[in-house]
């Protein structure tokens, strides 16, 4: 697997879908929206986060903060530059490149490799952007027995498709339905 990953264009409208639960609101709406639904479950909780902005709003929080273990950006939004300011709280800071619109190869196999230290971990995407690497980091992190996984990402809203989808945050809950519905994505993009 040596040329990036991409989603077909006659595709890209049946991949907006969220792979979870869409908390709809803005910024100042959803985090206490998910606090409450992060305090109603049962075990303990591990956060991993796609995204300048749902990485900057977690971390401002302490009850989410904590929880923390993998944060994926691009010091974008919007595709305007914005600056990390929070790289202080993670134990370790990796540099990548990942192409606008598309999965590098490597990105799995790092992933993989982050997963496994259990290390707080910043991956920074230095040229290109992180929004498709939700779809690896599902794929690699393991289910756990002991604690449940979250993994969110900033939804912007979609309004070219039917339905059109709101602004939010979607918090998707790594179990196996999730990972095989990942990894047909993925099969489905290296056969482009």
């Amino acid at each position: 697997m040596s040329d990036n990953l991409k989603i077909k264009s006659d595709q890209r409208q049946k991949y907006s879908q969220p792979l979870g639960d869409l908390i709809s609101g803005s910024r100042v709406e959803t985090i206490p929206k998910v606090i409450e639904i992060l305090k109603n479950v049962d075990s303990e909780i591990q956060i991993y986060l796609v995204g300048d902005i749902v990485t900057k709003d977690f971390l401002n929080n302490q009850f989410l903060k904590e929880k923390v273990q993998i944060s994926i950006i691009d010091e974008k939004t919007k595709r305007e530059s914005i600056k990390a300011d929070f790289e202080d709280f993670f134990d370790e800071i990796i540099e990548f490149e990942n192409p606008e619109g598309t999965i590098n190869p490597d990105s799995i196999d790092l992933l993989k490799k982050i997963a496994e230290t259990e290390k707080r971990t910043l991956l920074k995407i230095t040229r290109g952007e992180e929004d498709l690497l939700v779809l690896p980091l599902t794929l690699v992190l393991p289910l756990s027995k002991t604690s449940k996984r979250f993994i969110f990402y900033g939804q912007p809203p979609i309004t070219d498709r039917k339905p059109s989808l709101p602004e939010g945050i979607v918090m998707v809950e790594l179990n196996r339905h999730v990972k095989k519905l990942v990894a047909r994505i993925i099969t489905l993009m290296q056969n482009k």
